[in-house]
C-alpha cells in the first residue's frame, strides 16, 4: 500500500473472500477494506482513484473519506476530492454470467475509464462498480462529441423592448436571488484539446461541469463492446437487458431533504435546492429555475419543463377567458328566449315530440328537455363564439411565440446545430445496418440502410398502424353501439323520471366506457409502436424519436379524439325522419335532442380530458413511490443489520429508472390534453382552466418525481422538443377548422342568426316552432309507431331537423338556406384566423434580434479565436526553423 498516499489511514483489513474473487476476475488486482478512516484524520485529496490496480490495492466495502456517522447523508462526491469524482455507477449481480461483463468493463478500461469496486453489504448481491472519467478521456470525447465551451464572458446586453418588458417576472413569482443567483453568459467554441488555454478555465477539475461529465461517459457505456465476435452485442443497453448488469445511472448530489431550513442552513447539494426552490408543492406559483434544471439534469429535460412552463403561462389566459365565458352563460341563462320556450309547460315546452326508439317508446313533452337545454345554453350561446375566436388565434399564437422563445433557449444552452453537426449516429444502426458506404461528408466508410430496406420496413409499419387504427375505430363502434341500445333500453322504461334520464345517463356512462377502452388500447399500442420503431434502424436518436412520436400521436389522436368527433359532426346527422329512419344493425340511429347535442359533446370531453389527467397523474407518481418504498424499506433494513449505513448509490439504486424515453409519456400527456383545449374547447370553455389546474400540479408532481423517485438521468441533449412542436402546429391548425364546424354544424348558431335575420325581426321568439319539423302519425315507417300509447287520438308529432310536413318529407327550403350559411360562416372563419396568424408570425421574427447578434458574435470571436491559434502554429514552426 501506498504509504505517501494512506499515509494516515489507521489500518486495514481483508474483505470477504466474495470481493476478492470479483476482482480478480475483472482483472483489478487485489482489493482492500480501509479501516480506522475518520474526517479528522484523512483528507478527501489523500484517497485517489486506482488506474493499474495491480500496484495501488482499491478499498471496498467501505467509503474510506467519507465513513462517519456524524454526518448523514454525506455527498460522497461532492465533498470529496474533484479527481474522484463519481460519473456513473454500475451495478451487477454477484452470481451471474461473467464472460461478456468482464469483456465490457475491459472495454470501457481500454477508453480510459477508471473503475473501482464496492460491495453492497457483506451478505448482499449487488456488486457496484464506481466509474470516474480522468481529464485525457473527458477532453478526447469532448472534442469528438463537439462539446461547446466558454471563451469570453457575453458582452451584448439584451435591448430595452416590449418583450422584454412582458417577460418580466413579478417579484412575487421570481425566484429567491440568494440561493439561485443570475449566471453570467458566456460565448461558446466547441472544445479542442490542443487549444485548451483558449477556453476560460480555472481547473481542469471543475472545467466540464457533471451533467457533461455523464454524458461523456453514457457515450462510452452506450457503444462498449461485449463480445469482440459479434458485433450487435454492445452497450450498457444490451448488458442489463440480458442480465449481465442490474443497471447504470449516474449518481444524485445527495439527499434532497433536510431536517434544518434552507434560510438557516443553506442547501446541502444541487438537489436538495431544486427540491427547496422548485418540487416543493406550496412553490407551485413561482418562477422555475430553467438553468439550474438544465445544469443538473440536462438540456433535454430542461426543455421539456421550459415548454410546459411556457405553456402554463399562457394557458392562463385562455383559462381565464374561459371561466368568464362559462359564467356569462350561467348568469344569462334566465334570459334565453330558447331555453324559455323549451320550459315553459304552457307555451312550446307542451310540444308532443315523436317516440325516440319504436314501438316501445311513447310520445314526450318538448319541456322534458329542460335541464338539457340549460345545460346546453352554459357552452352554446353568443360569448361562447367570442371564445372559440379568441382560442382559435391563441392555439396559433402560442406555437409561434413558442418558436421564438425555444429559439433563445437554443442559442443560451448552445444547442444550435446539435442535430445537424454534433448529434452521434446510434449504436442499434451501427450495428445492425445491412451495408456500409462511403459518407459523402466524411469520405469515410459509414453504416447505410437502403432506400429499399428502409421503405420495406416503414410500409410494414404502416399497414401494422393503419391496423391499430381500425381496431380503435372498431371500439367506438361498439361504444356507438351500447350508446344506442342504452337509450332505447332507457327509454322504453315505465318510468318516466328514468325515461327522462335516458340522455344524460347514457352520455356519462358511454364516456366513462370509452375512457376505460382507451387507456387499455394505449398501454397495448405503446408497446407494439417502439417495437416497430426499433425494427426500422432509424440512424439517430432524434430520428427514432420523431418517427416513434408520429406512430404514437397518430393512434392517441384517433383513440382519444374519435368519440368527440362522432359526436360533434355525425350524431344526429343522418338520423332521417320518422317516415324512414336511418339505421344500424336495424337499431335507429342516435337523435340529438331537442336543444342540440353541445351537452354531449360537453359531457363526453369533460369526462375524457379531466379521467385521463387523474389517471395518468396517479400512475405516474403514485407508481413509483410505492415501488421506491418497497425498495427502500428492504435496503435500510439490510444497512441497518450489516453496516448501519444506506450509502447514496444504493438509495439511488432503489429508485425507479427513468428510462431512454422517459419524456415521452410526458410529452404525449400533455399534447393529448392541448388537443383537449383547443380542438373542440368551443364545447367546454371550461378546458383551459381544468388543463391549467393540472398543469400547474403536473410541474411539481414531475419536479418532486425527478428528484425524488427517479434515480439520475443522464444529461441527455436536444434541439429542441422535437416532432412535438410539429404536432402541437397541426394541432392549433386543425382547431381553427374544427371550432368552425362546431359552431356551425353542432352548436345552433348559424339557424338562430339565419331565424332571427329572415323571420323573427332580430328576436328568437318562436325559434323552437321554427326549429321542429311536423310529422303526420299516420305516416310512420313499419313498426315504429309505438304500441299501446299513453295518447290518445295524435295525428301530429315534431321532431328535429328542417323538413317538409308532407311525404316524402324531403328537407325544407330552410334547411339549405342555413346550410349555405354554415358553409359560408367556416369558409370565413378559417380563412380570417389564418390571415391574422400568418401576419402576426411575419412580423415577429422567429428569432429575436438580440440573439442573432449574439450568434454572429460568437462567430467573430470563434474565427478570431481559429485566426490566432494558426498565427502561434505558424510562429512556433518559424521559430523551430530558425533553431535548427
Amino acid at each position: 500500500m501506498s504509504k505517501a498516499r494512506y499515509s494516515k489511514v489507521a489500518g486495514r483489513e481483508d474483505p470477504s473472500p466474495d470481493i476478492q474473487d470479483q476482482a480478480r476476475k475483472l482483472g483489478i488486482g487485489p482489493v482492500y477494506a480501509i479501516t480506522g478512516v475518520t474526517e479528522e484524520s484523512t483528507n478527501a485529496g489523500e484517497i485517489e482513484w486506482i488506474d493499474n490496480m495491480e500496484e495501488q490495492p482499491l478499498n471496498a466495502g467501505q467509503s474510506p473519506a467519507r465513513k462517519t456517522e456524524e454526518k448523514k447523508d454525506e455527498d460522497l462526491f461532492v465533498k470529496t476530492d474533484d479527481k474522484n469524482k463519481i460519473d456513473y455507477v454500475i451495478v451487477y449481480k454477484k452470481k451471474t454470467k461473467e464472460d461478456e461483463r468482464n469483456e465490457f468493463f475491459a472495454y470501457l478500461k481500454s477508453e480510459g475509464l477508471r473503475l473501482s469496486i464496492l460491495k453492497q453489504q457483506e451478505n448482499g448481491e449487488n456488486i457496484f462498480i464506481k466509474v470516474h472519467a480522468p481529464w485525457p478521456v473527458l477532453a478526447r470525447y469532448a472534442e469528438e462529441m463537439k462539446i461547446r465551451m466558454p471563451i469570453k464572458e457575453n458582452d451584448i446586453d439584451e435591448p430595452t423592448t416590449i418583450w422584454k418588458f412582458l417577460r418580466k417576472t413579478p417579484k412575487l413569482f421570481a425566484l429567491s436571488k440568494e440561493f439561485i443567483p443570475q449566471e453570467t453568459k458566456y460565448f461558446t467554441l466547441a472544445f479542442v484539446m490542443s487549444r485548451e488555454d483558449e477556453f476560460i478555465m480555472e481547473s481542469r477539475d471543475t472545467f466540464f461541469s457533471r451533467a457533461t461529465r455523464s454524458r461523456i461517459v453514457h457515450e462510452i457505456l452506450e457503444k462498449a463492446r461485449c463480445d469482440k465476435k459479434d458485433e450487435t452485442k454492445f452497450g450498457y443497453g444490451y448488458m442489463v437487458a440480458n442480465g449481465f448488469l442490474s443497471a447504470c445511472f449516474p449518481l444524485h448530489d445527495g439527499d434532497w431533504h433536510s431536517e434544518h431550513s434552507l434560510l438557516t442552513h443553506g442547501p446541502l447539494n444541487d438537489r436538495h435546492l431544486l427540491y427547496e426552490e422548485w418540487a416543493k408543492p406550496k412553490r407551485f406559483y413561482k418562477q422555475q429555475p430553467l438553468n439550474l434544471i438544465r445544469s443538473y439534469f440536462g438540456e433535454k429535460i430542461g426543455l421539456y419543463f421550459s415548454w410546459l412552463g411556457y405553456y402554463t403561462i399562457m394557458l392562463t389566459y385562455a383559462a381565464i377567458f374561459g371561466v368568464v365565458t362559462f359564467l356569462l352563460g350561467c348568469i344569462t341563462i334566465g334570459s334565453s328566449i330558447k331555453v324559455n320556450e323549451i320550459c315553459n309547460e304552457d307555451g312550446p315546452g307542451n310540444f308532443l315530440m315523436c317516440p325516440l326508439c319504436d314501438e316501445r317508446c311513447d310520445y314526450w313533452r318538448l319541456s322534458s328537455s329542460c335541464f338539457y337545454s340549460k345545460l346546453t345554453y352554459l357552452v352554446d350561446n353568443w360569448a361562447t363564439v367570442i371564445f372559440a375566436i379568441f382560442m382559435s388565434l391563441w392555439a396559433t399564437m402560442f406555437c409561434e411565440f413558442w418558436k421564438r422563445r425555444e429559439n433563445t433557449l437554443q442559442y443560451e444552452w448552445d444547442l444550435f446545430g446539435f442535430e445537424d453537426n454534433r448529434e452521434n449516429v446510434r449504436p442499434e444502426f451501427e450495428a445492425s445496418a445491412p451495408e456500409k458506404r462511403i459518407s459523402p461528408i466524411t469520405k469515410e466508410e459509414e453504416p447505410f440502410v437502403p432506400w429499399t430496406t428502409r421503405m420495406t420496413r416503414l410500409t410494414n409499419s404502416l399497414i401494422f398502424i393503419l391496423f391499430m387504427i381500425l381496431l380503435v375505430v372498431a371500439a367506438v363502434f361498439s361504444v356507438i353501439i351500447y350508446r344506442i341500445a342504452i337509450k332505447v333500453a332507457l327509454a322504453r322504461t315505465n318510468s318516466e323520471f328514468v325515461s327522462s334520464l335516458s340522455s344524460i345517463v347514457t352520455s356519462v356512462t358511454a364516456s366513462c366506457l370509452s375512457l376505460i377502452l382507451i387507456m387499455i388500447l394505449q398501454i397495448v399500442y405503446e408497446r407494439i409502436a417502439v417495437r416497430l420503431t426499433d425494427l426500422e434502424l432509424q440512424r439517430t436518436e432524434t430520428e427514432y424519436e420523431d418517427s416513434l412520436v408520429f406512430k404514437m400521436y397518430l393512434f392517441a389522436f384517433v383513440n382519444y379524439y374519435s368519440t368527440s368527433f362522432y359526436i360533434a359532426f355525425l350524431k344526429g346527422k343522418i338520423t332521417g325522419n320518422p317516415h324512414d329512419y336511418g339505421k344500424i344493425f336495424g337499431l335507429r340511429q342516435e337523435e340529438c335532442d331537442a336543444s342540440g347535442c353541445m351537452q354531449e359533446l360537453f359531457i363526453n370531453i369533460a369526462i375524457t380530458m379531466c379521467g385521463k389527467q387523474f389517471f395518468s397523474n396517479f400512475m405516474e407518481l403514485g407508481t413509483p413511490v410505492i415501488m421506491n418504498y418497497i425498495r427502500s424499506y428492504r435496503g435500510k433494513q439490510e444497512g441497518a443489520k450489516e453496516r448501519g449505513k444506506y450509502e447514496q448509490w444504493e438509495k439511488d439504486l432503489d429508485l425507479t429508472d427513468h428510462g431512454p424515453r422517459g419524456l415521452f409519456k410526458e410529452y404525449l400527456e400533455m399534447v393529448i390534453q392541448f388537443g383537449f383545449t383547443t380542438i373542440f374547447v368551443c364545447a367546454f370553455p371550461l378546458a383551459p382552466f381544468f388543463a391549467l389546474l393540472n398543469n400547474l400540479i403536473e410541474i411539481r408532481l414531475d419536479a418532486f418525481k425527478f428528484i425524488s423517485q427517479l434515480r439520475r438521468p443522464y444529461a441527455a441533449r436536444a434541439q429542441d422538443i422535437g416532432a412535438w412542436h410539429a404536432i402541437l402546429v397541426g394541432i392549433g391548425n386543425l382547431s381553427v377548422l374544427t371550432n368552425a364546424l362546431v359552431l356551425a354544424f353542432t352548436s345552433e348558431f348559424i339557424p338562430q342568426a339565419v331565424y332571427k335575420r329572415r323571420y323573427g325581426n332580430g328576436s328568437l321568439t318562436g325559434y323552437m316552432d321554427f326549429s321542429l319539423s311536423h310529422f303526420n302519425t299516420k305516416d310512420f315507417e313499419p313498426g315504429s309507431a309505438p304500441v299501446d300509447s299513453a295518447f290518445i287520438n295524435i295525428t301530429d308529432c315534431r321532431y328535429r331537423g328542417f323538413y317538409e310536413s308532407t311525404l316524402p318529407y324531403d328537407h325544407s327550403t330552410d334547411n339549405w338556406v342555413i346550410l349555405r350559411w354554415k358553409l359560408l360562416f367556416v369558409l370565413i372563419y378559417e380563412h380570417v384566423i389564418y390571415l391574422i396568424t400568418f401576419a402576426v408570425a411575419y412580423m415577429i421574427p422567429d428569432v429575436p434580434d438580440f440573439v442573432r447578434d449574439q450568434i454572429r458574435r460568437e462567430n467573430y470571436l470563434a474565427q478570431q479565436a481559429l485566426h490566432e491559434s494558426l498565427k502561434n502554429e505558424q510562429d512556433a514552426r518559424n521559430g523551430g526553423a530558425s533553431n535548427a
